[in-house]
């Protein structure tokens, strides 16, 4: 580091990438800086991926109480009760406590926190309050930011990050979205025992997924209590007291106790100095960098959700590790954005890697289409009427599998495994040729032999 320089790297945003960033260049040598504006860990710890899950834990408790009784369990469900405001304290300890940890690994590898808001002056320079910093290299790692439609009475709407906080349930509830963020609430508010609305604008939703996916979690949402309307949006809104009077696109009026949108994120560029910088966004706001996280100026790089990469945590990760390699280390490495698992805990649970049917058809793929459905074990003595959907994409010519899709009870804990063989290349032989774990839902991926398209 030259004497002109604080810091060999300032990273500002202290989310999930910024911290590896921090970390990894730390370990190898740098002088390093990170500032936040609001909580170590980002949008996953805080209000995001993280206790999102644990809500999804708590509402699913209801269903294991329910298929108690077909195991010889006397549950009295009639005098069971939930207290919301136990599962947000709990949550809150939780987050406090990974709050913590992330601090502790900053400060173990002797990155420096600096707590407010920051603002780019110039191409090695960010001010913070009333200081300035100077810095070899600087990069941006802020990430996204829920976005509410501009429509009469938006005030009255909430996002994720305030669900996270509510100090108490509805009776009913309004879920305005079809990604992965509205399908889990939908699911969690339903389990929770909140009637629940969910919105989209579009004919189905979870956009994106395989076409079976979409339509199966339909199904099993429905089965949940979950009242799923397509083909509709939020005109406005009207507060009538402690409820709401939401008026939808096709004249229809609902009453109830909350609306939450789940309807986008948008790039958290508010305030940084980019534009005057010359960094270039483009027409989503996304900073624009090349393979290399490198932006239009030189010195300054960027990584995660504010370049507009998949929105999931590992891939932040994974970037933070390139870059300071990039960086600090031997300057090699790059980006592999193929086969990208992920899941979403909506309930049943959603888990997915590789290439949709309707992808693989597009890039020219002549296919071979293994599909299953059935009821789990678990629930053959329950009683409860839900199943689960598994299904391989496979290239006929080569044999290769191209795609792993699940709908069902620890999908993202199973596709996790295949997600391995399929970025190894692995074929659909070599499936078949894998002994299955007797009896589970997931020994099902090994054991599919006939096609059905």
């Amino acid at each position: 580091m030259s004497d002109s320089h604080d810091f060999d790297l300032i990273v500002i945003g202290a989310g999930s990438g910024g911290v590896r960033l921090a970390r990894m260049s730390a370990q190898r040598g740098a002088k390093v800086a990170v500032v936040e504006s609001r909580y170590l860990g980002g949008t996953c710890v805080n209000v995001g991926c993280v206790p999102k899950k644990l809500f999804v834990y708590g509402a699913h408790v209801h269903d294991e109480l329910e298929d108690a009784a077909g195991y010889g369990w006397r549950v009295p469900l009639d005098q069971v009760s939930f207290d919301w405001p136990t599962l947000v304290a709990n949550k809150n300890a939780e987050i406090e406590r990974l709050n913590g940890i992330y601090g502790r690994l900053l400060e173990n590898a002797g990155v420096e926190i600096i707590n407010g808001t920051a603002t780019i002056s110039d191409a090695n320079t960010v001010t913070v309050g009333e200081r300035s910093y100077r810095a070899k290299h600087i990069t941006v790692a802020t990430g996204s930011w829920p976005v509410v439609p501009d429509v009469p009475g938006k005030d009255c709407i909430l996002t994720s990050n305030e669900m996270f906080y509510l100090p108490q349930l509805p009776r009913h509830a309004v879920v305005w979205g079809g990604g992965y963020i509205a399908v889990e609430f939908a699911g969690i508010l339903a389990g929770l025992g909140v009637e629940t609305t969910l919105l989209y604008r579009g004919d189905l939703f979870l956009r994106g997924f395989d076409n079976d996916v979409r339509r199966f979690t339909e199904q099993e949402m429905r089965k949940k209590g979950v009242d799923l309307r397509f083909n509709a949006t939020i005109e406005s809104i009207e507060t009538q007291g402690a409820h709401y009077q939401v008026m939808l696109s096709d004249g229809e009026r609902l009453e109830t106790g909350l609306v939450m949108a789940a309807t986008g994120r948008r790039a958290l560029v508010d305030g940084l100095g980019l534009t005057e910088l010359g960094i270039e966004l483009n027409a989503s706001g996304h900073i624009v960098v090349d393979d290399h996280f490198q932006t239009s100026v030189p010195s300054i790089t960027a990584l995660g959700d504010v370049i507009g990469t998949p929105q999931l945590t590992p891939v932040a990760l994974a970037q933070a590790m390139v870059l300071s390699r990039r960086l600090f280390g031997d300057g090699q490495g790059d980006m592999d954005y193929s086969a990208i698992p992920t899941a979403v805990f909506c309930q049943p649970n959603i888990g997915t890697v590789g290439l949709t049917e309707e992808e693989a058809r597009e890039a020219g793929h002549r296919l071979r289409i293994y599909r299953s459905e059935f009821r789990p074990m678990k629930y053959t003595l329950s009683g409860r009427d839900e199943r689960c959907l598994m299904k391989l994409v496979v290239d006929d010519e080569t044999d290769k599998v191209l795609g792993a899709h699940m709908v069902g009870p620890d999908a993202g804990e199973i596709i996790q495994g295949l997600a391995v063989a399929i970025k190894a290349g692995a074929t659909k032989a070599q499936f078949d040729s894998t002994m299955g774990i007797h009896p589970t839902s997931a020994e099902e991926f090994v054991t599919m032999r006939e096609p059905v398209a």
